[in-house]
């Protein structure tokens, strides 16, 4: 099976500050701005759908209003919490992690680790949503927070290129990705790297 992340680079409580929020305004500014991918995702998930799922859009509006939520479908809540990351952030795209298959991430956080950067790793992007969403296995979700970020980023300052030569060339090509992750975080005050692996 093949996975993929999303990366943002946002200031993280802003769209953690938006669950239960009840801010209708932002809501239909975010549905108004996600307007044709929110059909095309319930275009993908029609099954589910008809199933019983909500739209990504009902999912939404739960996650603003802090509920309800059905856990048989907690998946639709983790792709709405995802938008609203978009919303108040800035998605980076990369090559190195999408698509990959699994174990790739626990792979590339040995090598960050062999490297001295252990202030971040991206198996994190694979846990659980924020509370109170319900939980589900996709997407998974985590966190890099500004502090992380700013460790990892000195961390990775202080690798030799020795030592990014003597890594495998794939593992090599996503660890710089990943510093250009950090470096957009830290270049901007208060941001970090939230990621959804789905």
């Amino acid at each position: 099976m093949s996975l993929s992340l999303s990366v943002f680079i946002v200031d993280p409580t802003l769209p953690r500050a938006a669950i239960g929020s009840g801010d209708v305004r932002t809501r239909r500014a975010i549905g108004g701005r996600f307007k044709k991918q929110m059909a095309r995702d319930d275009e993908y998930f029609a099954s589910e759908i008809e199933a019983g799922a909500p739209s990504l859009y009902e999912a939404l509006t739960a996650v603003v209003d802090g509920g309800p939520f059905g856990a048989a479908h907690a998946f639709q809540y983790g792709y709405a919490y995802r938008m609203i990351c978009a919303f108040h952030g800035r998605q980076i795209w990369g090559n190195n992690f999408s698509p990959f298959k699994f174990g790739w991430l626990a792979r590339v956080d040995e090598s960050l680790k062999a490297i001295g950067v252990d202030a971040v790793q991206v198996s994190e992007f694979g846990y659980g949503l924020p509370s109170p969403l319900p939980t589900t296995d996709l997407p998974g979700h985590g966190v890099w927070s500004p502090e992380d970020c700013a460790t990892a980023l000195a961390q990775y300052e202080a690798v030799t290129e020795d030592q990014l030569g003597a890594l495998d060339r794939e593992v090599r090509e996503a660890i710089e990705e990943c510093a250009e992750w950090l470096r957009e975080a830290c270049a901007r005050e208060g941001r970090g790297v939230v990621g959804f692996m789905s």
